[in-house]
């Protein structure tokens, strides 16, 4: 058995299966963790969640910005963007099954060690302030409420930037907005890890006093697998812990990237976007 980390689909369905077929994937055999945003930007974020999920326990999803986003336009009212390509999946006539399928994913996965030493996936990395027992614990808070009736009123309210910043003493929708944010929108964080929600570039980009999260020093040493910041390209110089992009913009025309968890091996479909 084989298990693989792929990063952001993005609706990019003909890289994703090339990029199976390429690896010689079977799901009776091997397992899959994807590192969320299956969906949007791309041509095909329908194929991809029929894809993804047909996989069945083969495949470990967890939810990215994009996902979320998603479930905010189908079940929280949120107004769709110009950039979006979700239209394909709220017309669906298998819409609400694959809405039901997406919405019971976690934050975070991990490989059940139980160890400082565990490799854990989310989509946009980990605080440096949180240890793994409190990220799991915050994750599967967001979890629950995602999972339970008062969903749809926490994903109407769950876009923002405030509070930037974790703080023990938060509750209600800024304390799940705030974990939010940081499993799924993070790059770089100020020593204090206070995020910043505007710089989407390289690491030429970082606003003054902040550094990418993960050239922060931890008392634990986790492998933490991450997507969602293309602009890496797969690469973290400057790091401080075991952290490794998988991110490789297959949508804006660079590449879908495997990287087998066993191994280290990486391999990379690349993008039929124009």
């Amino acid at each position: 058995m084989t298990t693989y980390a792929i990063g952001d689909l993005q609706g990019c369905h003909r890289e994703f299966v090339a990029l199976l077929e390429r690896l010689s994937f079977d799901p009776r055999r091997d397992r899959l963790w994807l590192a969320g945003d299956l969906v949007n930007r791309g041509p095909d974020s329908l194929g991809c969640l029929r894809e993804v999920r047909s996989l069945g326990e083969a495949a470990r999803v967890i939810l990215g910005n994009h996902d979320l986003h998603l479930l905010a336009v189908a079940r929280g009212g949120a107004t769709p963007k110009r950039s979006d390509t979700l239209e394909d999946i709220l017309a669906a006539p298998d819409r609400e099954t694959l809405l039901d399928w997406l919405q019971a994913q976690p934050l975070w996965v991990d490989d059940g060690s139980g160890s400082d030493r565990r490799t854990l996936m989310t989509h946009a990395g980990l605080l440096p302030q949180w240890t793994l027992d409190k990220a799991r614990a915050l994750a599967e808070e967001v979890e629950s409420v995602l999972r339970g009736s008062a969903s749809g009123a926490f994903l109407e309210r769950m876009y923002g930037n405030g509070p930037a910043r974790w703080e023990e003493d938060l509750d209600g929708v800024d304390r799940l907005r705030v974990i939010v944010n940081t499993f799924t929108r993070m790059r770089f964080i100020a020593a204090d890890g206070r995020l910043d929600f505007d710089a989407k570039e390289g690491l030429d980009a970082a606003p003054p006093g902040y550094s990418p999260w993960f050239t922060y020093p931890r008392d634990d040493d986790p492998r933490i697998i991450f997507g969602h910041w293309a602009a890496l390209q797969g690469h973290t110089p400057g790091t401080a812990v075991r952290a490794e992009a998988l991110d490789t913009g297959c949508v804006w025309g660079g590449t879908l990237t495997a990287l087998n968890l066993e191994t280290g091996e990486r391999v990379s479909e690349p993008s039929r976007q124009a």
